[in-house]
C-alpha cells in the first residue's frame, strides 16, 4: 500500500509539473505586448571607404544579411545595410541613414530590428490617420492611396504578433506602386489597437473580428476587390477572413509572409527555439483550448487552435495564394508552408528565401518585392505556378 500511495505522490507531482509547464507555455505565447529591448550597444563609429560604418557586437542577428535598423534607445534610428568588416567578437555594418541625423554615438544603447521603415513618410507613402470602428472601440489605421489605381482594389496590410502596424510597410510600398489603396490596420492589444482585458493576445482569435471591420470599413469606402497582406500571425487572420462567406467574391488574393499556418506546430516550434523539448507545446493546448483555464491564463477568449491548422482544411473555399517563407525560420515553420504547397498546387505559390521569421524582405528586398509584384500585377495563371525553391 505504501508502494501505491508513493506512486500515486509521484504522478500527481508530475502532473503538476506538466500543467505548470503548459501554463507558463501559453502565459510567454500570448503575454502583453512589452517595450524594446535595447541589447545592442554602438561599439564605435568608423569610416569604411567613403561611408559611415558602426561597430556591433557578434551576434546571429548582426550578422544577417541584408537590410535592418538599429532603433535608438534616445529615440532615433539608423538603417544599416551591408557587412564591410567582421572578426570573433564584432560585426562591422555600412550606414545608409541616421535619423534624425547626428543621433547616433558611440555607446548608444539600441534595438536591432527587421521593421525598416518607422511610418509611411518613411517609407515614401502618403497616409490619412483614419479610425476603424471594431467590436472593442475604435482602431487607428493608416489610409494610403494607390500610384494612379481607381480606387476600388484595396490591400489590407495585417502585423503579427508582438509587431507593430510599420513592420507592414515594406509590403505597403509595393502594393502603392501597383496601384493599390492600403488600409494599414491595428487591432486589440497589439499596443497601438484597443486594450482589452488583461492585454493578452487570442493568438487571431478574437483579433480577426477587428480585421474584419477593417474590411467592411474599405467596402463602405468604395473597394470591391480587396488583397490581404498578412505577416506571421496576421497571415493566420487573412486565412481566416478569405475563408469567410462574407467576403465571397471579395477578397481575391492572399500577400502572406512567415505565416502561421498550424498554431501547434509554431507553438512547437517556439518551444524548441526556447530549449525545451519541441513536443512540450502541446502541454500548452489545454490552457489554451479549454474556456475555463484559458481564463485563468488570462485570456479574454479560448483559442481554438484546430481552427487555425490550415493543411486539414485545404478542401475549403480558398483564394490564390503567396507565401513568402524563409528557410530558416524557427519560428513558423517552412515546412508546413512547403507541404502547404503541395496540397494546393494550382492554388498557391511559395517563394523561398534564406531568412529567419518575417525577415525575407530584408534579405533579398528586390526579388520580394519582384515576386510581390508579378502577384499584384500578373494574370492569376501566370504566378499561381509550381512553388520556388531556394
Amino acid at each position: 500500500m505504501r508502494v501505491l500511495g508513493f506512486a500515486a505522490a509521484a504522478v500527481g507531482v508530475a502532473a503538476a509539473a506538466v500543467a505548470g509547464l503548459g501554463f507558463v507555455i501559453a502565459r510567454r505565447l500570448t503575454a502583453p505586448v512589452t517595450g524594446r529591448a535595447y541589447d545592442l550597444v554602438v561599439r564605435d563609429i568608423v569610416r569604411h571607404a567613403d561611408e559611415e560604418a558602426v561597430v556591433l557586437d557578434r551576434t546571429a542577428r548582426t550578422t544577417a544579411p541584408g537590410l535592418y535598423n538599429l532603433w535608438l534607445e534616445g529615440g532615433g534610428w539608423v538603417r544599416l545595410g551591408t557587412i564591410v568588416a567582421e572578426d570573433a567578437a564584432t560585426v562591422t555594418r555600412i550606414v545608409t541613414a541616421v535619423i534624425p541625423d547626428g543621433s547616433l554615438h558611440r555607446g548608444d544603447r539600441a534595438s536591432w530590428s527587421g521593421v525598416y521603415f518607422r511610418d509611411p513618410a518613411d517609407a515614401g507613402v502618403a497616409a490619412e490617420e483614419v479610425v476603424v470602428d471594431t467590436p472593442v472601440g475604435p482602431a487607428s489605421a493608416w489610409l494610403i492611396p494607390g500610384a494612379g489605381g481607381d480606387g476600388d482594389h484595396w490591400a489590407i496590410h495585417i502585423h503579427g504578433l508582438g509587431s507593430s502596424r510599420a513592420g507592414t510597410l515594406r509590403g505597403v510600398q509595393v502594393a502603392s506602386e501597383a496601384g493599390l489603396t492600403s488600409l494599414v490596420v491595428t487591432y486589440r492589444n497589439d499596443g497601438e489597437g484597443p486594450t482589452v482585458g488583461s492585454g493578452r493576445s487570442t493568438l487571431g482569435a478574437t483579433e480577426t473580428d477587428d480585421v474584419r471591420a477593417a474590411l467592411r470599413f474599405a467596402l463602405l469606402r468604395g473597394a470591391r476587390r480587396i488583397t490581404l497582406f498578412g505577416w506571421s500571425m496576421g497571415a493566420a487572420i487573412a486565412l481566416q477572413l478569405a475563408a469567410d462567406a462574407e467576403f465571397d467574391g471579395v477578397v481575391d488574393r492572399l500577400v502572406l509572409d512567415s505565416p502561421v499556418l498550424d498554431w501547434q506546430a509554431t507553438i512547437n516550434a517556439n518551444c524548441a527555439r526556447a530549449g525545451l523539448p519541441s513536443w512540450s507545446g502541446v502541454f500548452a493546448r489545454p490552457w489554451l483550448q479549454n474556456r475555463s483555464l484559458a481564463r485563468v491564463a488570462g485570456l479574454s477568449s479560448k483559442v481554438p487552435l484546430d481552427e487555425f491548422g490550415w493543411l486539414k482544411r485545404t478542401s475549403e473555399r480558398s483564394v490564390p495564394t503567396l507565401i513568402l517563407h524563409g528557410v530558416e525560420d524557427e519560428s513558423a515553420p517552412f515546412e508546413i508552408a512547403r507541404r502547404l504547397g503541395e496540397l494546393r498546387p494550382r492554388g498557391a505559390r511559395l517563394a523561398a528565401f534564406h531568412a529567419t521569421h518575417t525577415l525575407s524582405w530584408n534579405v533579398d528586398p528586390i526579388r520580394w518585392r519582384s515576386v510581390v509584384e508579378s502577384c499584384l500585377t500578373g494574370s492569376h495563371d501566370v504566378w499561381v505556378s509550381a512553388p520556388d525553391h531556394a
